[in-house]
């Protein structure tokens, strides 16, 4: 059983009594007034007269190896002895979560004094009794020990996004930025490869966003520690070292290994990294600037497509918590960007050189330009008649990039690409949205023989994976989805239908 110990309590400490005595636990008070001692007594509730700055007499309050302490409450109406109480609670449990109240009159050197040592300020003019009690709450558990640890970070704080990073990933950085400089600590989001997609580089130029590109073996030293955001290991989606020391994780995916770092907030049950930062913002109590909500927004609609895909009640939450911060009139410029022609270059070659099977489509658009039109034409080709999973792939720096999509289909693309490309290379994903990459280099010399005989070869192989994959995916019988009947082939199996041009 845990402890909640409410110090030198007066008024404001009595109101908050009903809401503090639903949590589980045991709530404990200590105050010198002894006739609110004598009222807390007659509501039932444990009460101590005793010095509230004195870390001896908060100890002998608590048997700590029957009930740990896990939060304190300073919430007296004397703030000269308020700031003791928060000076002793601290001394006597270092680790617990520590929120203090600041009356009105308060004077501005004691009010930073206590602000420098509790975990949460709240004064009376800004924040209702019941609002306060969330940080209290488990969730609070994670804010109070994210802040901890940002708060002890030596040096800078790399932010670290995903390789050619989306919305999600972008506004989840720049959120725990402005978080970590809440704390005292500098940080700085950075990224490796490209942003190439027109609404991800609409996103960063409207919203002014300041992230940093780094280059495969850039000097990492000045860097005193190390946090991932939308992705959770070191080396795997991004071109960070391996064997990186991690201090922060924070991701909405699924990990494939276990996650190795300081703080690991990994929450699958929800539809956006984005909507984990927001919850540390509201619990934090960190007002997001318009660039930051309008970022976070615009990452939780994009990965949850619109609040239709793997989609939680905190999404909801968070992008109603988000609105009336959000530029609308910038939302709407960067979700309509004019589109480039490499883009529209790459969605025409999928459209020709697809093949189909039953209501699986592939195509091999060769060489690339960018890499985000793969998604795109994985989006695009999911829109045809009769299709429910598109693979699109192709071919940039000596790898093979292939997008997925599936809507409608008992079927996990993630783990199927999963299943079928990682021992040659990199994949994962959503039920509906998964991506891999291949070195080329695992092929032999192909990458010598013309475009058209280095299409062919890709073509078998990454198919053949994915087509096997399919038939030996529980409850998906691809043969069931074949036309009957083909001349030459066994009822049921069908023939491709290609048509690459």
């Amino acid at each position: 059983m845990t402890t909640r110990l409410v110090l030198a309590c007066g008024s404001f400490g009595h109101s908050l009594y009903d809401d503090l005595g639903d949590l589980p636990g045991e709530l404990l008070v200590v105050t010198d007034e002894e006739s609110r001692v004598e009222a807390l007594r007659e509501e039932s509730i444990p009460a101590t007269r005793g010095d509230c700055g004195d870390p001896e007499t908060i100890r002998a309050v608590v048997d700590e190896d029957d009930r740990p302490v896990e939060t304190v409450v300073v919430a007296g109406t004397d703030a000269a002895t308020n700031r003791r109480a928060v000076a002793a609670a601290r001394e006597a449990y270092p680790d617990a979560m520590l929120l203090a109240y600041v009356p009105a009159e308060t004077d501005g050197e004691t009010r930073d004094a206590i602000e420098a040592v509790a975990d949460r300020v709240v004064d009376p003019e800004t924040v209702l009794a019941r609002r306060i009690l969330e940080p209290t709450r488990r969730e609070g558990l994670r804010v109070r020990q994210l802040r901890r640890l940002l708060r002890e970070m030596e040096g800078p704080l790399a932010v670290v996004m995903h390789d050619n990073p989306d919305p999600d990933a972008i506004a989840s950085a720049v959120a725990l930025c402005a978080i970590a400089e809440t704390a005292g600590c500098d940080a700085e989001a950075i990224y490796y490869g490209d942003i190439t997609h027109q609404e991800n580089l609409a996103l960063v130029n409207l919203l002014e966003f300041d992230l940093k590109n780094l280059e495969p073996g850039d000097d990492l030293s000045a860097y005193g520690g190390f946090a991932l955001v939308d992705h959770s290991r070191p080396g795997v989606n991004d071109q960070l070292p391996e064997d990186t020391a991690v201090d922060v994780v924070i991701d909405h995916h699924p990990p494939r290994e276990p996650v190795a770092a300081r703080f690991v907030d990994l929450r699958s049950d929800v539809g956006a990294t984005s909507t984990l930062l927001v919850d540390y913002l509201r619990l934090l109590g960190v007002r997001p600037s318009t660039e930051v909500a309008t970022g976070l927004l615009y990452g939780i609609r994009v990965d949850t497509k619109e609040f239709s895909r793997e989609v939680s009640t905190d999404d909801f939450e968070a992008a109603a918590y988000l609105l009336p911060y959000v530029d609308q009139a910038t939302l709407e410029r960067v979700e309509s960007p004019s589109v480039s022609v490499d883009i529209l270059e790459t969605i025409g070659r999928a459209i020709r050189n697809r093949r189909t099977e039953g209501s699986v489509l592939t195509s091999c658009v060769g060489r690339l330009r960018s890499r985000d039109a793969l998604a795109q034409a994985a989006d695009r080709l999911l829109d045809m008649e009769d299709v429910t999973t598109t693979l699109v792939y192709g071919i940039q720096d000596g790898t093979i990039y292939a997008s997925a999509r599936t809507r409608g289909a008992d079927l996990d693309v993630g783990e199927t690409l999963r299943e079928a490309f990682s021992p040659i290379g990199e994949a994962g994903g959503h039920a509906d949205m998964a991506g891999a990459q291949i070195p080329l280099g695992l092929l032999g010399s192909v990458e010598e023989d013309s475009d058209e005989e280095l299409r062919g070869i890709i073509e078998d192989v990454i198919t053949d994976r994915f087509f096997e994959t399919l038939r030996s995916r529980p409850h998906w019988d691809l043969t069931e989805r074949f036309d009957d009947g083909v001349e030459g082939l066994p009822a049921g199996t069908g023939t491709p239908d290609d048509e690459r041009g």
